[in-house]
């Protein structure tokens, strides 16, 4: 890619800063089941580099991813942080394990039960902190709610992130995985910049959420955005929309994101360089109408 990243996907704001819209997830910057060192912690600081060289001025990361593994990659790899790039995190989700693990030559996924929410205010706050100190920063970008926690009123949980960019140590707040009434809930106590929910061409649950977001301009961050499911099968609309294009499924559905709303920034992630060059071609992808009105109605 040669040219600056925005100019095939466009800009977003965020915390005060203009992003492009085609983000980096960094959860993958971790061992298996999201748990440990990478296979190659060299090449994940590779990664992160080469993501920023090419255009990625939004990084998005959380205090579990590893624990811990993927913040201090993060920081290894590009601290100091370029002026125009956003440092998002998350807290709210504690690890008690890996959630998949290689039964011989099985993986089995143990899935939310190695990943329970805790939103406790006095939690919340020490999780920023820590946070700040791994990532190397005074205050961060964007801070996230990684769940809501049942046991906690949601009003706390956001109050106490209200509170923290009242002091300073965030600039803007963000929700995951919410309702449209959760969302409302809590504009009534803080401004919400941004809400990270399940989204991609296979999975469209999450829809009125994003219509909401469009509607009031705040930025939706699709999590899974490359998932196709069946939509991806030989001969599937994704399958066949790639061939015509010489591109990838992944692509497509990245492309379809793009399209779907100026405030959608997905975040497609990797532990490879030439995987993340794959997916950032996506900005020189253009679908046609027809096309994108296919994939529409696909689902």
């Amino acid at each position: 890619m040669t040219t600056l990243l925005a100019d095939g996907v466009g800009t977003h704001e965020i915390a005060g800063k203009k992003v492009a819209r085609l983000g980096f997830g960094a959860m993958r910057l971790t061992g298996l089941g999201i748990w440990g060192e990478p296979e190659d912690r060299a090449e994940c600081v590779r990664v992160v580099r080469r993501a920023v060289e090419l255009g990625v001025q939004f990084i998005d990361t959380a205090d579990s991813y590893g624990p811990h593994i993927s913040e201090e990659i993060i920081r290894e790899a590009i601290h100091p942080y370029p002026d125009d790039v956003v440092i998002a995190t998350k807290a709210g989700l504690t690890r008690n394990g890996p959630d998949t693990v290689r039964r011989g030559d099985e993986l089995v996924r143990l899935g939310p039960r190695a990943w329970p929410p805790v939103g406790r205010p006095e939690y919340l706050r020490q999780q920023a902190l820590l946070s700040m100190r791994r990532l190397g920063l005074d205050r961060i970008d964007l801070f996230q709610l990684h769940r809501v926690d049942p046991a906690v009123p949601l009003e706390d949980q956001v109050g106490e992130l209200k509170n923290l960019q009242d002091e300073g140590k965030i600039v803007a707040i963000g929700l995951s995985q919410v309702t449209v009434g959760q969302i409302e809930q809590a504009r009534l106590i803080a401004d919400i910049a941004t809400v990270q929910n399940r989204y991609n061409v296979a999975d469209r649950s999450s829809a009125d959420v994003l219509d909401y977001c469009t509607r009031h301009g705040i930025g939706f961050i699709p999590w899974a955005p490359v998932a196709a499911g069946q939509l991806a099968r030989p001969g599937g609309p994704v399958d066949h929309i790639a061939a015509a294009h010489g591109s990838t499924p992944s692509n497509v559905a990245l492309s379809w994101l793009l399209h779907r709303s100026d405030v959608v920034l997905p975040i497609p992630g990797t532990s490879k360089v030439p995987h993340l060059e794959e997916n950032l071609a996506v900005s020189q992808l253009r679908l046609t109408e027809a096309e994108l009105a296919e994939l529409d109605v696909a689902a």
